[in-house]
């Protein structure tokens, strides 16, 4: 059976050995600092993706306990409204509802409104999330791009290029920043 072959260890290589032949030619040191900076780079991405990932993730889960409590809520409603039903039916035929059906129709109704305010408070909690991540998110692109146009820049020998790749990552920088507060 043969073994997949791990391109970006060939990218790697190619990459040390391309940045060695540099060093002994002593030309061209920049690259130097563009592998630096790009590793700096991935490390900033993975971290941020990882935010994101998360928040992604808080997200979801604060909008199910978001729809779990208005199931609740619409349970205690269908319960109160049943009750209610039967009292009319009751008093329909002339006789009195008991007194503890409507004193739990007023406790369903308290405790609606407590259940309520739980549920707005989960899907507001998954909104602040979501904004987060989306926020990160934007952040990952950026710092991917100034990975991509750093490497680009290697291999056009271009070290505008460079100077490109590193304003996108402080653009990325900007977005990691504003997940973070």
């Amino acid at each position: 059976m043969s073994e997949i072959e791990d391109y970006s260890e060939n990218v790697r290589e190619h990459s040390d050995e391309h940045a060695h032949h540099i060093l002994n030619e002593g030309k061209e040191k920049w690259v130097l600092f563009v592998a630096l900076s790009t590793a700096i780079i991935a490390v900033l991405a993975a971290i941020t993706g990882l935010l994101a990932s998360d928040h992604a993730d808080e997200a979801m889960l604060t909008q199910i306990k978001s729809s779990d409590q208005w199931a609740f809520y619409e349970a205690k409603s269908i319960k109160s409204e049943t009750i209610n039903s039967s009292n009319k039916i009751l008093l329909a035929l002339g006789k009195t509802p008991a007194a503890k059906d409507t004193l739990k129709i007023r406790e369903n109704k308290i405790e609606q409104a407590k259940i309520m305010k739980e549920a707005q408070d989960f899907k507001k909690e998954s909104d602040e999330h979501l904004i987060r991540h989306r926020i990160l998110a934007k952040g990952v692109t950026l710092f991917q791009i100034a990975i991509s146009i750093g490497a680009i820049s290697i291999v056009t020998k271009r070290k505008g290029l460079w100077f490109a790749s590193l304003g996108f990552a402080a653009i990325g920088i900007f977005f990691l920043i504003q997940g973070l507060i």
